[in-house]
């Protein structure tokens, strides 16, 4: 009885399909029938969504002409290969509704964004069965929830974008898994837990910053591929000094709000960075530069540093080594640097300094700004610090001597 009644339904969703076949036949010019399975998936999708006020990007969607010639709808044959939801122009209002589940019935999707807007719920687990996708990028619209573990099962995924969102949750470890990830952007959401470790030798930029993640991160968990890393705004802990080591391709550091601890490796001033961000966390001891640093931005701000600055850092456009425990004085390159305009920025506030040789008469160019106020020494010269520097010019006399011994 049972396998009449199956067998019954079966017929019935053949009959079903085959008729929806004859129906794009007769309305679809000769070489330009849509695969009935993707016809039905984009029906689906376009129930669930809506333009937001003056946006018109469902305009062209009109089921009774050929689907490959919506916007945002590309095929090859009679497949999506590429499905890119709301108006990409800048400022558009975007889409609101909700992703449905039916994104995974377009068997030979290989890309898939959506534009910013107010789209809500959360990403369909079916999105695994997309197992041509190269591209996902879901950014700031308002879906929520776990980011899908099954997602792991897209082998061939090269880039991850779900920025700017509501996702909560920790990041699930068979991401780390992907081994032809090139670019995993999860900033701005509500992710905790820890970071999972990256085996792709292909990922060049890893972002992650504004989050809650937390824990430490091992040695050899990111790949010496990486470009681009920004872990800024977490509660991530521990060294990270065998960890970047190993990192000698990166163009950008960002690991600030942080509560990384442990040594600077020198090394790392030789990267072709264009800039560093490792203020506000705890690393600490001396920072010695393997060579003449030329990294246009350091920010080493807020931690725990000590010892003397190293005339390396003289050739640095914008430096920021306030409040930390640097002693000692503060190399004459860094005075010819500055006076010479090479020094853009270079603020030495609330340290432990004991000197500066620099002629109180001296002209700073209008381009630069200097700053040496709380420190173990009298300003020999006054310039404006930033607000936040606070008002005192003179470390009290007891630090200076408590410190020093």
């Amino acid at each position: 009885m049972w396998c009449s009644v199956r067998k019954r339904r079966d017929y019935r969703f053949r009959v079903l399909i085959h008729f929806i076949f004859v129906l794009l036949e007769c309305s679809f010019p000769v070489g330009a029938i849509l695969d009935p399975i993707d016809f039905l998936a984009l029906q689906s999708i376009r129930k669930s969504l809506d333009d937001l006020p003056g946006s018109n990007y469902f305009g062209s969607w009109d089921f009774t002409s050929d689907p490959c010639n919506f916007a945002g709808v590309y095929c090859d044959g009679d497949k999506v290969i590429a499905l890119n939801l709301g108006d990409p122009r800048a400022g558009s209002p975007g889409l609101t509704g909700r992703i449905d589940p039916a994104i995974g019935k377009l068997s030979a999707l290989s890309e898939f964004t959506v534009v910013p807007g107010r789209i809500i719920g959360s990403l369909p687990q079916t999105l695994s069965q997309l197992k041509n996708l190269r591209f996902l990028a879901v950014s700031r619209n308002f879906i929520s929830g776990d980011i899908p573990a099954t997602l792991g099962e897209l082998r061939g995924l090269q880039t991850l974008d779900l920025s700017f969102n509501q996702f909560s949750g920790s990041i699930p470890w068979s991401i780390g898994t992907l081994p032809a990830l090139s670019n995993i952007i999860l900033c701005h959401n509500k992710l905790s837990g820890l970071v999972p470790p990256f085996v792709s030798q292909t990922l060049t930029r890893l972002d992650l910053k504004h989050n809650d993640l937390a824990g430490s991160i091992s040695p050899l968990g990111l790949p010496p591929s990486l470009q681009y890393l920004s872990l800024s705004w977490n509660r991530l802990t521990g060294p990270v000094d065998l960890l970047l080591t190993r990192l000698d391709r990166l163009n950008y550091l960002d690991l600030s709000l942080n509560q990384f601890t442990g040594s600077i490796p020198g090394n790392l001033f030789t990267f072709p960075l264009t800039n560093l961000q490792l203020q506000r966390n705890q690393f600490s001891g001396p920072v010695e530069p393997v060579d003449q640093v030329t990294i246009p931005t350091v920010d080493l701000s807020f931690n725990r540093l000590s010892g003397g600055i190293s005339p390396l850092f003289s050739t640095v456009q914008n430096l920021y080594l306030n409040n930390n425990r640097f002693t000692g004085e503060v190399p004459g390159s860094f005075v010819d640097q500055l006076l010479s305009a090479g020094i853009q920025i270079l603020y030495l506030q609330h340290n432990y300094l004991t000197g500066i040789e620099i002629n109180p008469s001296a002209a700073i160019p209008l381009s630069s700004s200097l700053c040496l106020q709380y420190n173990c020494m009298v300003p020999p010269i006054e310039t404006p610090c930033p607000f936040k520097a606070g008002k005192q010019k003179t470390r009290p006399t007891e630090q200076c001597i408590q410190w020093k011994g």
